[in-house]
């Protein structure tokens, strides 16, 4: 039986401290502090059942908080850039580093590109002009491979 992204990085422990340290770092982060500042003291908790979710965990995130439509409409109008985004997933890769998250080469392949999809969307859909769609699935993200409504 193949694991799913979560389980091969520890399970929703594994990255909740992910999303802990790196978070941490965001609030000291000059580019991404601006973004954040107002974040609620959940927010690493909550990004954590997101992300977790999306990599096959349980649908926490879509249960108990909304689920994708609520994601989209927590970047709706902020007006991200992509120095910002790029940032975000440098720093996050730093992190997962940092915290010893798996990186073998599959592993990361899918994670890496996770984060370039999501943090994409999320700038898109920050955008003042932006024609945004809230009734999103929750996406399913696998092994080098996306799974569910986003396949064409």
């Amino acid at each position: 039986m193949v694991p799913t992204l979560l389980e091969w990085m520890g399970g929703i422990g594994g990255l909740e401290h992910l999303m802990e340290v790196f978070y941490t770092r965001v609030a000291a982060d000059e580019l991404l502090e601006p973004v954040f500042r107002s974040m609620s003291p959940e927010h690493a908790k909550h990004v954590a059942a997101f992300v977790g979710e999306v990599f096959g965990g349980p649908k926490t995130y879509s249960e108990g908080y909304g689920g994708h439509p609520a994601m989209i409409r927590h970047h709706v109008g902020r007006a991200l850039s992509d120095a910002q985004r790029k940032r975000w997933v440098t720093l996050l890769l730093e992190c997962a580093d940092e915290v010893g998250a798996p990186d073998d080469p599959e592993f990361r392949s899918a994670f890496v590109a996770y984060l370039e999809w999501g943090s994409r969307l999320a700038v898109i859909n920050s955008q003042p002009e932006a024609d945004v769609t809230t009734e999103a699935p929750m996406p399913s993200w696998g092994w080098g491979e996306v799974k569910g409504p986003y396949t064409k």
